[in-house]
């Protein structure tokens, strides 16, 4: 099986690492489409792989291609592409928002995959949400989720919309927990702590805590009731964050991503 990956960017050469580190596929079987030919040119240099910058030495020998470029960039690639497309091709999509229609009709293509990736696949460590139209056979998608679960874990879902829900849960998720995060580090800086200081407390907690969650079967509900006792610390910080309303603010957030994927898409 042949591989393309149609774009050369962090995520199109994670999945370029992580195929090639698992031996899923031999790098002579593994190709990246870089838009430049000196973007090429450099990373043949770094990488395992070959490396191309014209479509028409790379597509048609592929059997699976990797969309791999940011959604405002998709026209200029279908563009590029669609006169090298084969019958038979699957492709799948990691652009934001593209829906698997718009991808079929751009490239008169029917077996088409989406799927939602987050930054922590870059260390094996994320989790990608997926979909397909009715064409992708089970055979397909099971060689399609072999290949995503090499950087973390997968979900399948029935229904497209759903991508566009992950990407507001699972792929801008990071962020928020960065965010998070770095509104701790600020107040234990301003308690007193040194920016190394607040980094590893903070940085810790959360890892010490994360492994607690997915360890044991309680839900996070549970967890707050064994860390506020009543009348303690941990309540009143808690208490200051309903009377803000920083729950609600979250899942507003949540859903303020939700309509920019779905606007993204139309």
């Amino acid at each position: 099986m042949n591989i393309l990956i149609l774009g050369g960017g962090n995520m199109g050469l994670t999945y370029a690492q992580s195929f090639l580190r698992s031996r899923i596929v031999p790098p002579a079987n593994l190709s990246v489409l870089c838009r430049t030919y000196e973007k090429a040119n450099l990373l043949s240099q770094t990488h395992e792989g070959r490396f191309f910058s014209d479509p028409q030495h790379c597509v048609p020998q592929a059997d699976l291609l990797i969309l791999s470029v940011k959604p405002q960039d998709s026209g200029r690639l279908f563009e590029q592409i669609r006169d090298f497309v084969q019958p038979g091709q699957v492709f799948i999509s990691i652009m934001a928002g593209v829906r698997m229609e718009t991808i079929s009709k751009a490239l008169k293509v029917d077996k088409v995959i989406r799927a939602m990736p987050n930054l922590p696949a870059q260390i094996g460590a994320g989790v990608t949400a997926f979909t397909s139209t009715d064409q992708v056979t089970r055979i397909e998608l099971v060689m399609v989720q072999n290949l995503l679960n090499t950087t973390g874990k997968t979900l399948y879902v029935e229904r497209e919309q759903m991508i566009d829900a992950s990407t507001a849960i699972s792929g801008s998720g990071p962020a928020y927990v960065y965010f998070f995060m770095n509104a701790m580090m600020e107040a234990a800086q301003q308690m007193g702590f040194s920016e190394s200081e607040a980094e590893l407390l903070v940085s810790q907690t959360f890892t010490g805590a994360l492994d607690l969650y997915n360890q044991a079967g309680l839900s996070c509900e549970n967890w707050i009731g064994k860390v506020a006792s009543k009348g303690g610390t941990t309540e009143a910080a808690l208490r200051v964050f309903r009377e803000t309303a920083l729950h609600e603010d979250i899942v507003a957030g949540a859903n303020a991503a939700l309509k920019r994927a779905t606007e993204l898409g139309s």
